[in-house]
Protein backbone atom coordinates (compact mmCIF):
# COMPACT_ATOMS: atom_id res chain seq x y z
CA UNK A 1 0.00 0.00 0.00
CA UNK A 2 3.05 2.18 1.21
CA UNK A 3 4.58 1.92 -2.61
CA UNK A 4 1.36 2.34 -4.23
CA UNK A 5 1.02 5.29 -2.52
CA UNK A 6 4.54 6.78 -2.97
CA UNK A 7 4.27 5.90 -6.14
CA UNK A 8 1.07 8.24 -6.89
CA UNK A 9 2.52 11.06 -5.31
CA UNK A 10 5.74 10.82 -7.33
CA UNK A 11 3.60 11.22 -10.77
CA UNK A 12 1.58 13.84 -8.94
CA UNK A 13 5.25 15.85 -8.38
CA UNK A 14 6.24 15.01 -11.93
CA UNK A 15 2.96 16.09 -13.42
CA UNK A 16 2.95 19.35 -10.91
CA UNK A 17 6.67 20.17 -12.02
CA UNK A 18 5.57 20.02 -15.82
CA UNK A 19 2.75 22.27 -14.63
CA UNK A 20 4.75 24.81 -13.34
CA UNK A 21 6.76 24.52 -16.00
CA UNK A 22 4.41 25.43 -19.02
CA UNK A 23 2.55 27.75 -17.14
CA UNK A 24 5.42 30.13 -17.42
CA UNK A 25 5.44 29.36 -20.88
CA UNK A 26 1.39 31.01 -21.12
CA UNK A 27 1.20 34.26 -23.09
CA UNK A 28 -2.56 34.50 -23.54
CA UNK A 29 -5.89 33.45 -22.16
CA UNK A 30 -6.32 30.96 -25.58
CA UNK A 31 -3.38 29.22 -24.27
CA UNK A 32 -4.25 29.31 -20.69
CA UNK A 33 -7.59 27.22 -21.40
CA UNK A 34 -5.54 24.87 -23.91
CA UNK A 35 -3.06 24.58 -21.03
CA UNK A 36 -6.55 23.63 -18.24
CA UNK A 37 -7.69 21.15 -20.53
CA UNK A 38 -3.97 19.64 -20.46
CA UNK A 39 -4.03 19.17 -16.68
CA UNK A 40 -7.80 19.31 -15.69
CA UNK A 41 -9.38 17.86 -18.89
CA UNK A 42 -10.63 15.07 -18.91
CA UNK A 43 -7.88 13.07 -20.54
CA UNK A 44 -5.03 14.48 -17.75
CA UNK A 45 -3.61 12.32 -15.24
CA UNK A 46 -6.24 13.57 -12.23
CA UNK A 47 -9.06 13.30 -14.17
CA UNK A 48 -7.89 9.67 -15.24
CA UNK A 49 -6.18 9.27 -11.65
CA UNK A 50 -9.80 10.32 -9.60
CA UNK A 51 -11.92 8.07 -12.81
CA UNK A 52 -10.27 5.36 -12.06
CA UNK A 53 -10.28 4.74 -8.13
CA UNK A 54 -12.58 2.26 -8.15
CA UNK A 55 -9.72 0.01 -9.10
CA UNK A 56 -7.46 0.75 -5.86
CA UNK A 57 -8.67 -1.38 -2.86
CA UNK A 58 -11.37 0.17 -0.71
CA UNK A 59 -8.87 1.13 2.51
CA UNK A 60 -6.56 3.16 -0.67
CA UNK A 61 -9.53 5.28 -1.61
CA UNK A 62 -9.74 8.19 0.82
CA UNK A 63 -5.96 8.38 1.04
CA UNK A 64 -5.55 8.75 -2.71
CA UNK A 65 -8.62 11.09 -3.46
CA UNK A 66 -6.98 13.48 -0.96
CA UNK A 67 -4.01 13.41 -2.04
CA UNK A 68 -5.22 13.86 -6.06
CA UNK A 69 -7.98 16.75 -5.75
CA UNK A 70 -4.74 18.30 -3.03
CA UNK A 71 -2.64 18.65 -6.38
CA UNK A 72 -5.66 19.55 -8.46
CA UNK A 73 -6.75 22.18 -6.02
CA UNK A 74 -3.05 23.51 -6.54
CA UNK A 75 -3.41 23.58 -9.96
CA UNK A 76 -6.71 25.17 -10.61
CA UNK A 77 -5.66 27.94 -7.88
CA UNK A 78 -2.50 28.68 -10.19
CA UNK A 79 -4.83 28.87 -12.90
CA UNK A 80 -7.54 31.30 -11.73
CA UNK A 81 -4.55 33.51 -10.34
CA UNK A 82 -3.21 33.47 -14.25
CA UNK A 83 -6.38 34.39 -15.80
CA UNK A 84 -7.00 36.88 -13.67
CA UNK A 85 -4.13 38.61 -14.21
CA UNK A 86 -4.62 38.21 -18.16
CA UNK A 87 -7.58 40.10 -17.70
CA UNK A 88 -6.66 42.98 -16.08
CA UNK A 89 -3.89 43.22 -18.40
CA UNK A 90 -6.58 43.16 -21.19
CA UNK A 91 -8.67 46.13 -19.77
CA UNK A 92 -5.41 48.03 -18.81
CA UNK A 93 -4.55 47.77 -22.39
CA UNK A 94 -7.88 48.70 -23.77
CA UNK A 95 -8.11 51.86 -21.72
CA UNK A 96 -4.20 52.67 -22.80
CA UNK A 97 -5.70 52.45 -26.28
CA UNK A 98 -8.75 54.36 -26.32
CA UNK A 99 -9.23 58.14 -26.13
CA UNK A 100 -11.21 59.87 -24.31
CA UNK A 101 -11.76 63.71 -24.43
CA UNK A 102 -12.93 65.35 -21.28
CA UNK A 103 -13.48 68.49 -22.71
CA UNK A 104 -16.31 67.74 -25.41
CA UNK A 105 -19.82 68.59 -24.30
CA UNK A 106 -22.26 65.28 -23.72
CA UNK A 107 -24.80 64.11 -25.25
CA UNK A 108 -28.43 65.68 -24.31
CA UNK A 109 -30.89 63.33 -23.97
CA UNK A 110 -34.23 64.37 -25.85
CA UNK A 111 -36.87 64.38 -23.53
CA UNK A 112 -40.72 62.76 -24.17
CA UNK A 113 -43.74 64.40 -23.83
CA UNK A 114 -47.38 63.74 -24.10
CA UNK A 115 -48.61 63.50 -27.74
CA UNK A 116 -50.83 66.93 -28.26
CA UNK A 117 -54.48 65.26 -28.69
CA UNK A 118 -53.61 63.88 -24.92
CA UNK A 119 -52.35 67.06 -23.57
CA UNK A 120 -55.57 68.63 -24.96
CA UNK A 121 -58.01 65.96 -23.72
CA UNK A 122 -56.30 66.38 -20.78
CA UNK A 123 -56.69 70.48 -20.35
CA UNK A 124 -60.36 69.90 -21.72
CA UNK A 125 -60.84 66.86 -18.42
CA UNK A 126 -59.45 69.46 -15.90
CA UNK A 127 -61.99 72.30 -16.78
CA UNK A 128 -64.82 70.08 -16.42
CA UNK A 129 -63.88 68.33 -13.19
CA UNK A 130 -63.33 72.43 -12.17
CA UNK A 131 -67.03 72.60 -13.01
CA UNK A 132 -67.84 69.79 -11.06
CA UNK A 133 -68.04 66.87 -13.37
CA UNK A 134 -67.03 63.35 -13.17
CA UNK A 135 -64.70 61.21 -15.86
CA UNK A 136 -66.93 58.14 -17.68
CA UNK A 137 -65.82 55.60 -20.05
CA UNK A 138 -67.51 52.94 -22.47
CA UNK A 139 -66.38 49.78 -25.11
CA UNK A 140 -65.50 51.27 -28.74
CA UNK A 141 -67.00 48.35 -29.39
CA UNK A 142 -70.24 48.89 -29.31
CA UNK A 143 -74.31 47.42 -30.10
CA UNK A 144 -76.73 48.95 -32.27
CA UNK A 145 -78.91 49.42 -29.30
CA UNK A 146 -76.97 51.85 -28.13
CA UNK A 147 -75.01 53.42 -30.35
CA UNK A 148 -78.32 54.48 -32.80
CA UNK A 149 -81.64 52.90 -30.99
CA UNK A 150 -81.26 54.16 -27.19
CA UNK A 151 -80.33 57.74 -28.89
CA UNK A 152 -83.30 58.24 -30.72
CA UNK A 153 -82.03 56.60 -34.06
CA UNK A 154 -84.69 53.98 -34.84
CA UNK A 155 -83.85 51.82 -37.78
CA UNK A 156 -85.40 53.83 -40.06
CA UNK A 157 -84.31 57.36 -38.83
CA UNK A 158 -82.51 59.16 -41.70
CA UNK A 159 -79.91 60.30 -39.07
CA UNK A 160 -78.18 56.98 -39.48
CA UNK A 161 -76.83 57.40 -42.80
CA UNK A 162 -75.20 60.27 -41.51
CA UNK A 163 -72.37 57.93 -39.65
CA UNK A 164 -70.88 55.64 -42.40
CA UNK A 165 -70.59 53.25 -39.85
CA UNK A 166 -67.89 50.07 -39.50
CA UNK A 167 -70.35 47.09 -38.76
CA UNK A 168 -68.82 44.03 -37.14
CA UNK A 169 -71.98 42.25 -37.59
CA UNK A 170 -75.34 42.53 -38.02
CA UNK A 171 -75.67 43.72 -34.30
CA UNK A 172 -72.23 45.04 -33.58
CA UNK A 173 -70.19 48.20 -34.80
CA UNK A 174 -67.45 50.26 -33.84
CA UNK A 175 -69.07 53.16 -31.87
CA UNK A 176 -69.38 56.17 -34.04
CA UNK A 177 -69.81 58.75 -30.89
CA UNK A 178 -69.40 58.42 -27.22
CA UNK A 179 -72.89 59.25 -26.69
CA UNK A 180 -73.28 55.86 -25.94
CA UNK A 181 -71.60 56.36 -22.79
CA UNK A 182 -74.25 58.58 -21.67
CA UNK A 183 -77.08 55.59 -22.07
CA UNK A 184 -74.53 53.52 -20.03
CA UNK A 185 -74.06 55.69 -17.55
CA UNK A 186 -77.65 56.28 -17.04
CA UNK A 187 -78.69 53.10 -16.92
CA UNK A 188 -76.77 52.61 -13.68
CA UNK A 189 -76.86 55.72 -12.26
CA UNK A 190 -79.74 58.37 -11.00
CA UNK A 191 -79.82 61.89 -11.42
CA UNK A 192 -78.05 64.29 -10.86
CA UNK A 193 -75.47 63.42 -13.62
CA UNK A 194 -72.45 65.70 -14.63
CA UNK A 195 -70.37 63.71 -16.80
CA UNK A 196 -68.18 63.83 -19.78
CA UNK A 197 -67.06 60.68 -21.71
CA UNK A 198 -63.78 60.77 -23.41
CA UNK A 199 -62.71 58.54 -26.33
CA UNK A 200 -61.84 56.84 -29.66
CA UNK A 201 -64.52 57.15 -31.82
CA UNK A 202 -64.73 55.67 -35.85
CA UNK A 203 -66.66 56.31 -39.26
CA UNK A 204 -65.82 56.13 -42.82
CA UNK A 205 -64.39 59.49 -43.37
CA UNK A 206 -60.75 60.06 -44.58
CA UNK A 207 -59.31 63.64 -46.03
CA UNK A 208 -57.57 67.09 -44.39
CA UNK A 209 -60.83 67.40 -41.91
CA UNK A 210 -61.94 63.71 -41.13
CA UNK A 211 -59.86 60.56 -40.40
CA UNK A 212 -61.43 56.99 -39.44
CA UNK A 213 -60.38 57.29 -35.82
CA UNK A 214 -61.05 60.80 -33.90
CA UNK A 215 -61.28 61.43 -30.55
CA UNK A 216 -64.61 62.75 -28.90
CA UNK A 217 -65.91 64.23 -25.40
CA UNK A 218 -69.13 64.50 -25.16
CA UNK A 219 -70.66 66.13 -22.06
CA UNK A 220 -74.18 65.35 -20.02
CA UNK A 221 -75.75 67.34 -17.43
CA UNK A 222 -78.98 65.87 -15.74
CA UNK A 223 -80.86 67.00 -12.99
CA UNK A 224 -83.79 69.40 -11.49
CA UNK A 225 -84.30 72.69 -13.25
CA UNK A 226 -82.14 72.52 -15.68
CA UNK A 227 -82.11 74.74 -19.17
CA UNK A 228 -80.70 76.34 -21.69
CA UNK A 229 -79.29 79.13 -20.18
CA UNK A 230 -77.02 76.37 -17.84
CA UNK A 231 -76.08 74.73 -20.91
CA UNK A 232 -74.99 78.41 -22.34
CA UNK A 233 -73.20 79.51 -19.49
CA UNK A 234 -71.33 75.88 -19.17
CA UNK A 235 -69.68 76.03 -22.75
CA UNK A 236 -69.23 79.49 -22.95
CA UNK A 237 -67.66 78.97 -19.72
CA UNK A 238 -65.47 75.82 -21.22
CA UNK A 239 -64.77 78.26 -24.66
CA UNK A 240 -63.05 81.09 -22.76
CA UNK A 241 -61.21 78.46 -20.87
CA UNK A 242 -59.64 76.26 -23.74
CA UNK A 243 -59.64 79.69 -26.66
CA UNK A 244 -59.24 82.46 -24.38
CA UNK A 245 -61.47 85.10 -22.91
CA UNK A 246 -61.27 86.96 -25.83
CA UNK A 247 -63.29 85.02 -27.98
CA UNK A 248 -66.60 85.28 -28.37
CA UNK A 249 -69.18 82.76 -28.39
CA UNK A 250 -72.38 82.33 -30.63
CA UNK A 251 -75.32 79.22 -30.62
CA UNK A 252 -76.57 78.41 -34.27
CA UNK A 253 -79.63 76.55 -34.38
CA UNK A 254 -79.34 73.28 -35.20
CA UNK A 255 -80.58 69.50 -35.62
CA UNK A 256 -79.56 66.49 -33.48
CA UNK A 257 -81.77 63.16 -33.25
CA UNK A 258 -81.05 62.68 -29.21
CA UNK A 259 -81.58 66.73 -28.42
CA UNK A 260 -84.16 69.38 -28.74
CA UNK A 261 -83.49 72.46 -29.40
CA UNK A 262 -80.99 71.95 -30.33
CA UNK A 263 -77.61 74.14 -31.39
CA UNK A 264 -74.07 74.43 -32.70
CA UNK A 265 -71.51 76.50 -31.25
CA UNK A 266 -68.83 78.41 -32.78
CA UNK A 267 -66.13 81.00 -31.53
CA UNK A 268 -64.94 83.90 -32.89
CA UNK A 269 -61.99 83.63 -35.92
CA UNK A 270 -58.67 83.99 -33.76
CA UNK A 271 -56.94 84.80 -36.87
CA UNK A 272 -59.58 87.52 -38.51
CA UNK A 273 -61.06 88.70 -34.88
CA UNK A 274 -64.23 87.82 -36.89
CA UNK A 275 -63.51 90.14 -39.69
CA UNK A 276 -63.42 87.07 -42.32
CA UNK A 277 -60.49 85.50 -43.95
CA UNK A 278 -60.08 82.15 -45.18
CA UNK A 279 -59.32 80.02 -41.83
CA UNK A 280 -62.94 80.95 -41.28
CA UNK A 281 -63.69 81.05 -45.08
CA UNK A 282 -64.99 84.68 -44.56
CA UNK A 283 -67.46 84.11 -41.86
CA UNK A 284 -65.26 85.32 -39.08
CA UNK A 285 -66.58 82.30 -37.04
CA UNK A 286 -65.03 78.88 -36.40
CA UNK A 287 -67.13 75.79 -35.40
CA UNK A 288 -66.18 73.89 -32.34
CA UNK A 289 -68.84 71.83 -30.73
CA UNK A 290 -73.00 70.67 -30.99
CA UNK A 291 -75.54 70.47 -28.29
CA UNK A 292 -78.77 70.97 -26.67
CA UNK A 293 -81.44 70.17 -24.35
CA UNK A 294 -81.68 66.04 -24.07
CA UNK A 295 -84.82 65.15 -25.98
CA UNK A 296 -87.15 63.23 -22.86
CA UNK A 297 -87.82 60.42 -25.32
CA UNK A 298 -84.19 58.87 -24.20
CA UNK A 299 -85.16 59.02 -20.55
CA UNK A 300 -87.50 55.64 -21.13
CA UNK A 301 -84.57 54.25 -22.09
CA UNK A 302 -82.47 54.88 -18.64
CA UNK A 303 -86.29 54.63 -16.41
CA UNK A 304 -86.10 58.12 -15.43
CA UNK A 305 -88.92 60.45 -15.20
CA UNK A 306 -88.50 63.09 -17.67
CA UNK A 307 -91.36 65.18 -15.61
CA UNK A 308 -89.20 65.34 -12.76
CA UNK A 309 -85.86 66.08 -14.61
CA UNK A 310 -84.04 67.47 -17.69
CA UNK A 311 -81.08 68.11 -19.01
CA UNK A 312 -78.30 68.79 -21.96
CA UNK A 313 -75.47 67.39 -23.66
CA UNK A 314 -72.60 67.95 -25.58
CA UNK A 315 -70.12 66.89 -27.90
CA UNK A 316 -67.19 67.96 -29.59
CA UNK A 317 -64.10 66.75 -31.59
CA UNK A 318 -60.68 66.42 -29.84
CA UNK A 319 -58.53 67.07 -32.85
CA UNK A 320 -60.70 70.01 -34.07
CA UNK A 321 -60.56 71.56 -30.80
CA UNK A 322 -56.38 71.01 -30.65
CA UNK A 323 -56.45 72.43 -34.81
CA UNK A 324 -58.36 75.87 -33.65
CA UNK A 325 -56.34 76.20 -30.84
CA UNK A 326 -53.12 76.01 -32.19
CA UNK A 327 -53.51 76.84 -36.14
CA UNK A 328 -53.23 73.40 -37.19
CA UNK A 329 -55.16 73.16 -40.84
CA UNK A 330 -54.69 69.02 -41.67
CA UNK A 331 -55.99 66.84 -39.40
CA UNK A 332 -54.37 63.70 -40.76
CA UNK A 333 -51.16 65.00 -38.86
CA UNK A 334 -52.25 64.23 -35.74
CA UNK A 335 -51.58 60.51 -36.57
CA UNK A 336 -48.99 60.58 -38.75
CA UNK A 337 -46.01 60.92 -35.57
CA UNK A 338 -44.10 63.01 -37.92
CA UNK A 339 -41.22 63.90 -34.96
CA UNK A 340 -40.79 68.00 -36.82
CA UNK A 341 -44.80 68.09 -36.29
CA UNK A 342 -44.09 66.35 -31.92
CA UNK A 343 -41.45 68.71 -31.30
CA UNK A 344 -43.03 71.69 -31.73
CA UNK A 345 -45.65 70.30 -28.65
Amino acid sequence: MEEKIKSLEDDLDKELFSFEKDKNEVKSLHELELLENKYLGKKSFISQTLKNINDFPQHMKPLIGKTVNETRKNIENDIKLIKDNFIKLEYDKKLREEKFDLTLPGRCLEHGSKNIISQVIEEIQDIFVGLGYEIAEGPEVETDYYNFEALNHPPDHPARSLHDTFFISDNILLRTHTSPVQIRYMEKHKPPVYIIAPGKVYRKDYDITHTPMFTQIEGLAVDNNINFGNLKWTLETFAHSIFGKDRTVRFRPHYFPFTEPSAEVDVSCNICKGNGCRVCSGTGWLEILGAGMVDPNLYKFVDYDPEAVNGFAFGMGIERIAMLKYGIDDLRIFFENDIRFLKQF
